[in-house]
Order: structure tokens, then C-alpha cells, then sequence
């Protein structure tokens, strides 16, 4: 992945309307540009603008049929960039704390409570043997 096709994802994703157009296709795998536009108080231009956006990240496929375009998500890039930054070690450990907060999250849903606000992290520095920082 280059330096500007990355670019492009961040700035894809760094829209809140793009990220909901996104979550839209990635539960439709297949819609249409119609069926998107109606989700959305925005025209439909200007849907098919961030679409625009989103496929030339290449977090969208789109197959013409006809006259009807349909759309797919495409998980490659976040990958590419996940993989970038995470190793095989941290990614292990990353999903473990998310099953935990998810179920944190479900249980305080199931019960009413507020989900828990998320725990501060303090990084440690080591010492060496015999220093003292």
C-alpha cells in the first residue's frame, strides 16, 4: 500500500457520513446507489460524491448491471492497514480485550447500567538495574 492510497482511506474514512454510507453497504452487500441515497437526508448527488470517495479508496466495489449500480464493500485496505501497524502478538491480545468490552458493553445493555467508561492507561518505564528514573 502507498503512501497516497493510504492517505486516501484515512480521508475516506474521516467523513462520519462516509463511514454510515460504508456500514450501510457492508449490511447490503449488493445495494444500490438508490437504496443508499434513501438512507440518507442529503441528495443524492451528493451520496453518489462520497461513494465516489469511498470507491476510489478502494473500500468500494461497484458492479454496473444495466442501468443499476451495485456496491460491496471492500475490507482489503483496512486490512492492509491494520497489518501495517499490529503484529501477530498485539493483534491476539487486541481481540481478547475487545470480547471483553464487548461483553461488558452487552451485559450493562442487558441490565440497564451504563457501560463502563474505559480504563486509563499508564505506560510503565523500566528501569535498569541499578538506575533509578
Amino acid at each position: 500500500m502507498t503512501p497516497d492510497s493510504m492517505d486516501a482511506v484515512f480521508q475516506a474514512l474521516g467523513n462520519a457520513q462516509r463511514r454510515r454510507m460504508l456500514d450501510f453497504v457492508k449490511n447490503h452487500p449488493g445495494c444500490s446507489v438508490g437504496e443508499v441515497a434513501a438512507g440518507f437526508d442529503v441528495s443524492r448527488i451528493a451520496v453518489m460524491r462520497h461513494l465516489t470517495v469511498l470507491e476510489e479508496a478502494g473500500l468500494l466495489i461497484s458492479q454496473k448491471r444495466g442501468r443499476v449500480r451495485h456496491l460491496y464493500m471492500n475490507v482489503v485496505p483496512i486490512q492492509m492497514i491494520h497489518d501495517r501497524w499490529s503484529s501477530e502478538y498485539s493483534a491476539l491480545w487486541a481481540g481478547k480485550l475487545l470480547d471483553i468490552k464487548y461483553r461488558a458493553e452487552q451485559r450493562a445493555a442487558d441490565t440497564g447500567a451504563a457501560a463502563p467508561e474505559p480504563a486509563s492507561v499508564t505506560p510503565i518505564q523500566a528501569s535498569k538495574r541499578g538506575t533509578e528514573t
